[in-house]
């Protein structure tokens, strides 16, 4: 599985890249079928209490599967977003068996 980044109104974190990648290659292998995955890590000055943002697309087959989440850390938006696709993952997954 291929990972691509894309760091907007932010600075390049290669700690932030690696524990993104780490858990999407967990993903990966809990899911095989997936092919790649565009991160978007954002940030958005007029969110005081949150900003951080955090957008992941995986490509698979089929229609992609697309989830966003707005935290305090980025740690925790790519967690969440994780956490979101986590779940439509399994609810795609049924549909593969079931044909």
């Amino acid at each position: 599985m291929t990972v691509n980044f894309q760091y907007v109104n932010t600075d390049v974190s290669e700690a932030l890249s690696a524990f993104t990648t780490e858990r999407l290659e967990k993903l990966a292998n809990k899911f095989e079928f997936i092919i790649s995955a565009q991160v978007y890590i954002k940030h958005d000055d007029n969110k005081h209490d949150a900003g951080k943002i955090c957008n992941i697309e995986l490509s698979l087959p089929g229609p992609r599967i697309f989830a966003t989440s707005n935290e305090r850390t980025y740690e925790l938006a790519v967690t969440e977003t994780i956490n979101d696709l986590t779940r439509q993952l399994k609810k795609r997954k049924q549909t593969y068996k079931t044909h």
